[in-house]
């Protein structure tokens, strides 16, 4: 007797990714020696204080037990975010009600959709996006709005040319500065204007994803919407995650902050599906942001040398690209003479003829299209023989 997946799952969009990856093996099974800049997953280490910490909390009895919401490890990891929270943006949270610690904050995002979307209740969800922000909503059964965002707009959605009527229906909206794939930033005042904007809205749930905050440069600094007066009013939580600025990806630790309403149905939601994280990492977690800074500042540096090695090499050999302000990607357009190719046929041409990988664009979104993402998770020296093979393949196609 056969079996069906869900129909839900039968709208999710096809995962490119997946391809990638079968792309990829292909070609190593040639002895093709694979440039991986396609997924967003740091190389650098965890700073040893942080290691350290989590071998000492492993250790003790007490904390091999299952997580509780509010028990002294617990409470420990959530004072850490507050402070941080308040260092860092001069935001005060509660961190019993304000502050909910995640199994990484892809994990929150989509559960966020599944606490509070029914079947004709509306997400509206910027595009290209983070594929959580849309796969969430689609499997928890709601209603998909795409926002299309462009290079015109500076890759911002323009939330006033929403209709009422469309806007009355929704729930759920995302943002997400620095945003993740096009590296595009926004500064506080686009968060006043979301802010304002929201504030005769009552029945929407704003959800701004913050997971880049710390990979900034060139003197940019990134705020959270929480900054923004009359912003705890809203229905509005940012997530967080440690993946980036700690280099503790495979870790899953992140965190969401702010209206302690949704907040709770978050927390609801999870506490049907998990036991929470395991203390060690959440006091390892602790330590991370409490702890000395130097290990992101000199983190930020390594991706600033490598976005600047990239950049300038691809500039070099005619494929033009803006340097970023924030994040590790590059989000490039398509070489115009390749723009018969789409996002996906340009990735495939890269990895079997340079072995090179990068994230199509599509698997951003539809409006991704024309776009491939380039993940600095190589170093400098793999990168320099990344735009060598690159512009072969460029040379080649004259």
């Amino acid at each position: 007797m056969s079996i069906h997946e869900a129909n839900r799952m039968r709208r999710l969009p096809l995962y490119l990714f997946t391809i990638i990856d079968e792309l990829k093996e292909k070609a190593r099974s040639r002895g093709v020696d694979i440039i991986d800049l396609g997924m967003g997953n740091p190389d650098l280490p965890t700073p040893k204080h942080i290691v350290d910490e989590l071998c000492k909390q492993a250790r003790l009895t007490e904390n091999q037990r299952y997580s509780r919401p509010n028990d002294k490890p617990e409470m420990v990891f959530k004072e850490a975010v507050a402070t941080w929270y308040r260092e860092r943006f001069d935001v005060e949270l509660d961190p019993v009600s304000e502050v909910l610690p995640l199994i990484g904050s892809k994990e929150g995002v989509a559960h966020l959709s599944l606490a509070f979307l029914n079947h004709d209740d509306i997400a509206l969800v910027p595009n290209p996006a983070y594929p959580v922000h849309f796969n969430g909503v689609i499997m928890a059964g709601g209603i998909l709005y795409n926002i299309p965002m462009t290079a015109e707009n500076q890759f911002k959605p323009d939330l006033r040319s929403l209709s009422p009527e469309l806007v009355r229906m929704a729930k759920l909206l995302f943002i997400s500065y620095p945003h993740n794939p096009t590296s595009s930033v926004a500064d506080i005042e686009f968060f006043r204007d979301v802010v304002e904007w929201a504030k005769d809205k009552p029945n929407l749930i704003i959800a701004h994803d913050l997971a880049y905050s710390d990979i900034v440069y060139d003197g940019f600094k990134a705020p959270s919407i929480l900054e923004v007066e009359g912003a705890k009013d809203l229905n509005l939580i940012e997530f967080h995650t440690l993946s980036k600025s700690y280099n503790m990806a495979g870790w899953r630790i992140g965190y969401a902050v702010g209206s302690k309403n949704v907040l709770a149905s978050l927390a609801k939601t999870k506490s049907y599906i998990d036991f929470g994280i395991f203390r060690a990492i959440q006091l390892a977690a602790a330590k991370a942001l409490t702890g000395p800074q130097d290990c992101v500042k000199q983190l930020v540096e390594t991706y600033r040398k490598r976005r600047d090695v990239m950049i300038d090499g691809l500039n070099s050999i005619g494929w033009e690209v803006d340097k970023p302000k924030a994040t590790f990607y590059i989000w490039a357009h398509i070489p115009p003479k390749f723009s018969a190719l789409t996002s996906m046929e340009f990735a495939t041409l890269l990895v079997e003829e340079a072995g090179v990988v990068v994230a199509p664009g599509t698997g951003f979104g539809e409006y991704g299209e024309g776009y491939v993402r380039f993940a600095l998770v190589e170093d400098e020296k793999r990168l320099k023989i990344a735009v060598e093979r690159i512009n072969k393949v460029l040379k080649t196609e004259d």
